[in-house]
Formats: structure tokens, C-alpha cells, sequence
């Protein structure tokens, strides 16, 4: 994808008369190469690209930062909080899809990557990740039986000694792929009691796991989800036996991630709108699809 320059932005800008309207610092923001054969690929990637919000095409602005969020259905929860916080400041992106488990995050992310950007796709994105903020975790922990969850019967995804091995693997895989990129870790988010298909505890298990291989990279930094979500989940769960969160406690999420974003590359975050500002965009968007 074709990048303009400061100059030919000025340039064009005074072509139409529009420099002395615009502050110059503004005009890399300003002008940004549209990128149809991006937007096409983006929306194969997957169902929800089409048709849900958090999901929808982000158009890359030169000047601003790029960041990626790598996760679950949590994730997927705050992801529009963390874009809404850091608006003007970042360019916030996420995976096309749920994360799952750590079995399948190289996967996903190599997928996304042969998708979307050169030399794979043809003018498309040519930019380098500047914040990746990642978790895997809920989906390792849970137990399935016959792909529905149900810990009486099933099978756990990720034993410990897997989760751990698959860490160190993604690790490997962020650093080689994305040498530059700031890497941020979120901890699993709380499992409450009568979950259906996990075992309540079983967070803190995996968390301290995680935080054992994280020890070894103390340049990663660490988000620690978990600790924060404790009292947002007591307050603001889905429902009783739920993981996920009411649009309040996706919104407090948010916020802390985007903070944790902009302290890794020194932005200044602004306010968040109301849970129910974005809902209600959620609603309009989703009804034209």
C-alpha cells in the first residue's frame, strides 16, 4: 500500500487550496491512501468482517502508531473500548476472529499476516506493528467434550507443560516476525464458579505459568488482566457461572488496556465514551449489515 509523503501531502493540499486550512501536523493524519484491495482481503478473512463492529475494516493513517490485539471473546469484548481511548492516537486493530487457545495462535496470526499485508497481497498493508498486546489462556483451560464445554466429562485443551511449551513458541514467533513491535502480555481473566465448561481457580494455575515464562523476557511487558478483573467481574459479569462481561466491565477493560498501550509508547490516551455511546454504535452499524 502506497504511502504519501509530508511533501506531496503539502503539495496536494495547496493544488486544492487546502494547506492553509489544515495545521501541518495534521496533514499526514489527513491524507491517507485508501486501500480497496485491503479492505476486499480484509473482509475475507473471515464472517464476522462484514457484519459485526469490533470486526470491521480500520484504514491505516500514516502518522499514527499500529496496534494489534491478539485474543478471546474477552478481547473481542474491549477491543472497541481500547480503539475509542486511544482515538486520534493509535491505529487499533485486532485478530479477525476468536483467538482460541494458544494451539492456534502462530496459526492465526501467520494467517492474518499472508492475508493482509506485502509481499503476500499486492499493495497491501506495508506497515510494522509498533504494540502487540496479546493473551491466550481461557480457551486453553476449558474442557470440551464433543466441542461443547463440560468439565465433567471432558477433555482440558492445554495441559500446563503444552500452555507453557506453546508460549515459548509464540514468544519465538512474535520476536522473529515483529522484531520492533513492543509486546505486551495480558493475564487470563477470572473463571467464577459454575462455569460450565472450566474450573474456577484454574486462572491463577496458567497465569502462573505464564508469568514464569514472561520472567525470562522482561522486556514483555505484563498487563495483569486478571488482578484487575477480579472486582469487575463480581460486579459487572454477564451472568452468574459467565466469563464475559456486561458492556460496563468490557468498557473498565478497555480502558486499562489502552492505558497499558499508551504507557509502552508514551501516548497520552483520551476519554472514554460511555458503554452506552458505543453500544449504540454497535446497534447502528450492525443494522445496515
Amino acid at each position: 500500500m502506497k504511502t504519501i509523503s509530508r511533501r506531496q501531502s503539502i503539495k496536494m493540499l495547496s493544488a486544492f487550496g487546502l494547506a492553509a486550512m489544515v495545521p501541518t501536523q495534521l496533514l499526514s493524519q489527513v491524507l491517507t491512501t485508501s486501500c480497496d484491495v485491503c479492505k476486499k482481503a480484509w473482509n475475507s478473512l473471515g464472517r464476522f468482517n462484514k457484519t459485526r463492529y469490533q470486526f470491521r475494516y480500520i484504514e491505516p493513517v500514516a502518522a499514527l502508531p499500529k496496534v494489534f490485539i491478539y485474543g478471546d471473546s474477552i478481547s473481542i469484548g474491549y477491543t472497541e473500548y481500547v480503539r475509542a481511548s486511544l482515538k486520534g492516537k493509535a491505529c487499533v486493530y485486532r485478530l479477525h476472529t476468536n483467538g482460541q487457545s494458544s494451539n492456534e495462535f502462530v496459526e492465526r496470526f501467520e494467517k492474518l499476516r499472508h492475508t493482509m499485508f506485502q509481499p503476500f497481497l499486492k499493495a497491501g498493508w506495508n506497515f510494522k506493528w509498533d504494540v502487540i498486546h496479546f493473551n491466550v489462556g481461557l480457551h486453553d483451560l476449558k474442557y470440551l467434550h464433543e466441542k461443547k464445554l463440560n468439565k465433567k466429562e471432558g477433555t482440558q485443551v492445554s495441559t500446563l507443560d503444552l500452555y507453557e511449551k506453546n508460549l515459548r513458541a509464540i514468544i519465538q514467533y512474535l520476536k522473529n516476525t515483529y522484531p520492533k513491535a513492543k509486546l505486551i502480555f495480558a493475564t487470563t481473566t477470572p473463571v467464577p464458579e459454575g462455569e460450565p465448561g472450566r474450573v474456577a481457580g484454574d486462572a491463577v494455575t496458567y497465569n502462573a505459568v505464564a508469568l514464569k515464562v514472561m520472567r525470562e523476557y522482561p522486556e514483555i511487558i505484563v498487563n495483569d488482566l486478571y488482578t484487575f478483573s477480579i472486582p469487575v467481574l463480581k460486579e459487572f459479569a454477564n451472568k452468574p457461572g459467565d466469563v464475559h462481561y456486561k458492556p460496563e466491565g468490557s468498557r473498565l477493560q478497555g480502558i486499562e488496556v489502552a492505558n497499558k498501550i499508551a504507557n509502552a509508547i508514551n501516548i497520552t490516551p483520551v476519554e472514554c465514551p460511555s458503554a452506552e455511546v458505543i453500544t449504540a454504535k454497535f446497534k447502528e452499524y450492525e443494522s445496515k449489515r
